[in-house]
């Protein structure tokens, strides 16, 4: 029999399980990847590290503001709730809509597909190489299907109970952050050398983009809209890898104290993730030339940097575990609390009605098997590296409005209790609008074959709402 109560939720979460939730749910395997980008965009040490700095902190400041929404809503659905009493339930549908259509789905097919790559690594037979059947340009590797399997596992065993998922979690986020650490530490002790560090910061704040032409380095000197251009580029990389942070947030009817321990855990999680990101980083300017992070063979910096640190043979490998690791960790994070937006809408009647009913094991079962039948599409699709950049727009723009809505309510609900204020409102929630705006409207700009199918995503909720409104009388 299906029960279909929100208080059936347990609360059995406790502040170390939710922020495991946090920082594992933000790394991926972006920590590994994205600085070959911006490397070659900013083209210097300085603004590369500029770059992850500025993204740390722009996600520290929302984290921090978020802490009063979850406050004053610990509901289950998080940052859906908040718009919707911030604004309105149309408001809240095209946020509930981007997340299933992309946002959500999109970064668990992606990361699903980082983890395949890397088992592929591994397992050449199982690879992106290995077709199993192709029609034209349309074609099903391996990796394909181990990255779906992946997410059907994940998702069936998240349909057993949350305290499963908590295990997974916990248990592979720990794993990934002492890895982490670990592999910092090795670097900065074995593999770092005077002259290169030195080398690196010779002309940390030269603006220069930087490429490859018949086998010779090619620096270009950024003018002003080259220089936006290049944050924008660099800023949806550093700010991807740092994402999913409000994840937690969905599964507050399963915390315990969520009214505290929800901005707690965000605390507690960006700030881990954000020393580690910088550390890596760190790391990596003390390990491997500049030149060899810009044009680390596939982007690959983790493991050109552990080659570097163990030798080419265990550092690979090295590097493909903890990448392995790391995903299937992050997904199961993003698994466990996308299916609660989806309850949440069906309980407004703005959602499939059977989303809105919990299991036997007290979770949205069916919730989570649609989440998952969407996802192994969207992996079928093959268009993965697309979706994730779509993503960070629709990501921007919502997280602007939910922080906007925090002056809202302060104006019209100043009764509701607030366990936790906003820090340094209302500058720091103010600053983050403004930089977290000009991002998109870069994007918008300068990344327009991503950032616009991102926008025609989030417009095509409008109709939808309609239609479910009208199904809902």
């Amino acid at each position: 029999m299906s029960i279909n109560q929100e208080n059936s939720f347990k609360p059995s979460l406790s502040l170390v399980d939710a922020t495991m939730i946090v920082a594992g749910s933000m790394i991926g395997s972006g920590i590994f990847i994205v600085s070959a980008e911006v490397a070659r965009s900013m083209g210097s040490s300085g603004w590369m590290m500029a770059m992850w700095v500025l993204a740390g902190v722009v996600t520290l400041i929302a984290a921090l503001s978020y802490g009063e929404l979850s406050g004053m809503f610990p509901k289950a659905g998080g940052q859906y709730v908040y718009l919707r009493e911030a604004y309105n339930p149309f408001i809240a549908f095209l946020f509930g809509w981007t997340q299933f259509g992309v946002i959500q789905t999109g970064t668990i097919a992606a990361v699903a597909m980082a983890f395949a790559k890397y088992v592929g690594y591994l397992a050449p037979e199982l690879g992106e190489k290995n077709y199993l059947f192709e029609i034209g340009s349309f074609h099903v590797s391996v990796a394909q299907l181990v990255a779906m399997l992946s997410v059907i596992l994940l998702t069936f065993i998240n349909t057993k109970g949350v305290k499963n998922g908590k295990i997974i979690q916990t248990v592979f986020t720990f794993t990934k952050l002492f890895s982490l650490f670990g592999l910092i530490i090795f670097g900065l002790i074995i593999g770092a050398k005077a002259e290169i560090w030195n080398a690196n910061w010779a002309n940390a704040w030269e603006l220069n983009s930087l490429s490859m032409a018949d086998g010779q380095l090619v620096t270009t000197g950024l003018t002003t809209m080259a220089f936006f251009g290049a944050v924008a580029v660099s800023m949806k990389g550093t700010l991807f890898s740092s994402d999913a942070w409000n994840n937690v947030t969905f599964i507050a009817g399963e915390i315990k104290n969520p009214q505290k321990n929800i901005g707690r855990a965000l605390f507690l999680g960006t700030f881990i993730v954000t020393i580690i990101y910088v550390a890596a980083n760190f790391m990596y300017l003390a390990v491997l030339p500049f030149n060899e992070i810009a044009f680390a063979p596939s982007d690959r910096v983790g493991v050109a940097a552990a080659e570097r640190i163990f030798g080419a043979g265990v550092g690979a490998a090295t590097i493909a575990v903890m990448i392995i690791i790391s995903t299937f960790g992050c997904n199961n994070g993003l698994i466990l609390s996308g299916a609660r937006i989806y309850y949440t809408m069906a309980k407004d009647g703005l959602f499939f009605k059977q989303a809105g009913e919990l299991n036997k094991d007290d979770v949205p079962g069916f919730g989570l098997w649609i989440q998952c039948a969407w996802t192994c599409v969207l992996c079928l699709s093959g268009k993965y590296n697309d979706l994730l950049a779509m993503v960070i727009f629709g990501v921007l723009v919502f997280y602007v409005i939910t922080i906007l809505g925090i002056f809202i309510l302060r104006k019209t609900r100043p009764d509701i209790p607030r366990s936790y204020k906003a820090f340094g409102y209302p500058v720091l929630p103010a600053l983050y609008i403004l930089v977290a705006l000009s991002l998109a409207i870069l994007l918008l700009i300068y990344e327009p074959n991503y950032a616009i199918p991102g926008l025609g995503i989030i417009l095509l909720g409008i109709p939808l709402y309609f239609i479910a409104q009208r199904s809902k009388k």
